[in-house]
Order: structure tokens, then C-alpha cells, then sequence
């Protein structure tokens, strides 16, 4: 338990970091701002109190506003994606079930099915944060077109972190 709160907290710690001193400024025409930081919100435990789900998706979301300057944008959208986990989860489930204890990764359950769980959540939280940073219907389609590249790049990253993750 300790172990695992250990290894969960350290990869806050690197997220949020990563987040923060790189991924904030990526910037490309203002269409692409990647969000690795929703990748903590994708590792935890399946089996994960709701309850706690929520804390932890409001703290992450709040530590990136903080950074960020915006108005708690961030903790809305990253709020709605852990409220919206354990349906993806339940929909996009393996067969037997998920393992006991066991944590949504590409090692445990493969490339195929980490990377259909990433693009739902990230697409959700993305949508949320650009359509509430925005809060008009007017620029509808070029608020989506930076919804979808800043979603693909955001997975693409993930998924090279989890790459590396994997390695290790």
C-alpha cells in the first residue's frame, strides 16, 4: 500500500513537472497545447473509490491552473474526465474483467486497448477544457479543430511516456 502510494505520488510529482516546465510551452499556431498531466488520471487503480477519484482529478486540475493562470478550467475538465472514467471503463472492458488491483496500462492490457481508453478520456477532457476556455458557440469549428490536434499530439505523448514506462 505504501509502495503504491509511493509510486502513484511520484508520478504526480513527474506529470505535473513534465506539464508545467515543457508541455505549457508547446504552443503551435494556438491550435496545439499538449496535456500529458491527464495521463495520472489514466494510471490509477481500476478499482479506485469515486470519491477519491474526484479529489485527486480536482487536485491535479487546480496544481495546473495554479501554473496555468486560468480560472479553474483545468480542474472542470479534468474533473469531468475522472467522473467519466469508470463508464469508459466499464464500456471498453477486457473480456475477463479488469485485474484485482491491477492499473490501466499498456503493459497489462495492450497497445490496442490503452490507446482506445487514452483517446476517449483525453477527446472528453479536451473538449471540456477548450469549449469552456473558449465559452462561445461562434468559433464552434476552429475551438473543435484544436480540440482534435491537441488530442492527437496529447496521445501521442502519453503514449510515448507509457512507451518509456514500459521499458522501465
Amino acid at each position: 500500500m505504501i509502495n503504491s502510494i509511493f509510486r502513484y505520488g511520484l508520478i504526480f510529482i513527474l506529470l505535473i513537472l513534465l506539464q508545467v516546465l515543457l508541455f505549457n510551452n508547446i504552443q503551435f499556431s494556438g491550435y496545439i497545447n499538449p496535456y500529458v498531466y491527464v495521463m495520472f488520471i489514466l494510471l490509477l487503480p481500476v478499482e479506485i473509490p469515486a470519491w477519491l477519484m474526484l479529489l485527486l482529478s480536482f487536485a491535479t486540475g487546480a496544481i495546473i491552473d495554479y501554473f496555468s493562470g486560468s480560472p479553474g478550467i483545468h480542474s472542470s475538465a479534468t474533473v469531468l474526465a475522472g467522473f467519466v472514467r469508470p463508464y469508459v471503463l466499464r464500456v471498453i472492458s477486457p473480456r475477463d474483467g479488469h485485474e484485482s488491483g491491477a492499473s490501466p496500462s499498456m503493459l497489462s492490457y495492450g497497445l490496442r486497448w490503452f490507446l482506445t481508453y487514452t483517446v476517449v478520456i483525453i477527446f472528453i477532457h479536451h473538449t471540456a477544457l477548450f469549449y469552456l476556455e473558449v465559452f462561445r458557440l461562434t468559433d464552434f469549428f476552429r475551438t473543435l479543430w484544436r480540440v482534435i490536434l491537441s488530442s492527437m499530439f496529447s496521445i501521442i505523448f502519453i503514449l510515448l511516456i507509457e512507451y518509456y514506462r514500459r521499458g522501465k
